[in-house]
């Protein structure tokens, strides 16, 4: 079969012509999804030093790598910031020194986002007894990776700088299988256990010592009202204490209260209050024996879950 390579660059920018809005051109230019996929690798070994190396880092060799590192991450961050500026300020040719300033107050923040990773650890660490260690924690746990990416872009976030949080944590996503926005405002001590399909919607307060399994879905009711919701609060507030079980779905403006527990699978759309359990009703499994043939079947019995 014949591939007529200039028949489909012909078709390809007849494309780019037609169907305008998927199109980036005569544009500044955007922020790299690779620069920021690099930045976010390197803003984990000053996160967690030591764990991230391929060769052994010492109290000696520590400031000067360090260093180091602080100066290429300001060099490189710059540089996605500026340009995701001036993809929000079109035309403002003045951008350098605003995104000087953003950079410099988003390192100087670092040190609290390690205090609160340091929460999250211990967390992760006393609420699993399969965890062996804190360098198990941090070196395996998806959940803990997802979080410091998201703690990071949360200071971004707070910053109102468009698209770089977002691209931060979906990299964490793409790696964990955990969609935490931006926007989340999470507590100290923060567990997720297991994590794969954890979703927490840009709205959503989570207070300190929340544990939540995988599956769990902090989300927003029906978006039909679009862009209109923009900057209102849809998603659900957790307070103190509250563990939430697999693939559990919590939808919507409400509070779940302190020490609450709400077991597997439960869909809750309404508030909860403080120390309550919400649990599916009774759910009844059926238990029989193999057989050749339906008249040899073993009597059911019915056990309760």
């Amino acid at each position: 079969m014949q591939c007529d390579q200039t028949a489909i660059t012909e078709a390809l920018v007849e494309s780019y012509r037609t169907e305008g809005g998927i199109n980036h051109l005569e544009g500044v230019d955007l922020p790299s999804k690779c620069a920021i996929a690099a930045l976010c690798s390197d803003l984990l070994q000053i996160i967690f030093p030591g764990f991230y190396e391929s060769e052994a880092l010492h109290t000696g060799n520590l400031a000067c790598r360090t260093a180091a590192r602080v100066q290429a991450i300001i060099a490189g961050l710059k540089v996605e910031v500026r340009r995701s500026l001036a993809h929000q300020n079109q035309g403002d040719t003045s951008l350098d020194d605003q995104a000087h300033r953003l950079v410099c107050a988003f390192m100087r923040q670092l040190p609290e986002v390690r205090r609160l990773l340091r929460t999250d650890v211990k967390a992760a660490f006393d609420g699993d007894p399969a965890a062996g260690s804190y360098e198990e924690v941090i070196l395996a746990y998806p959940g803990l990776e997802a979080i410091a990416i998201q703690r990071m872009a949360h200071v971004l976030y707070l910053a109102a700088l468009p698209l770089i949080p977002r691209m931060m944590t979906e990299w964490a996503h793409n790696r964990t299988g955990i969609d935490i926005h931006p926007g989340a405002v999470i507590g100290t001590h923060f567990f997720i256990d297991h994590g794969t399909g954890v979703v927490i919607g840009e709205t959503s307060v989570i207070g300190s010592h929340v544990k939540l399994y995988q599956g769990v879905g902090l989300v927003a009711r029906s978006l039909s009202a679009g862009q209109k919701l923009k900057g209102k609060s849809r998603h659900p507030r957790l307070e103190d204490h509250v563990t939430i079980y697999a693939n559990a779905t919590i939808v919507g403006d409400i509070t779940i209260g302190r020490r609450c527990t709400l077991g597997a699978n439960v869909f809750v759309t309404e508030d909860v209050p403080p120390d309550c359990v919400v649990a599916l009703g009774e759910v009844k499994h059926q238990v029989r024996a193999r057989s050749a043939s339906p008249a040899a079947a073993a009597p059911t019995v019915s056990t309760p879950r």
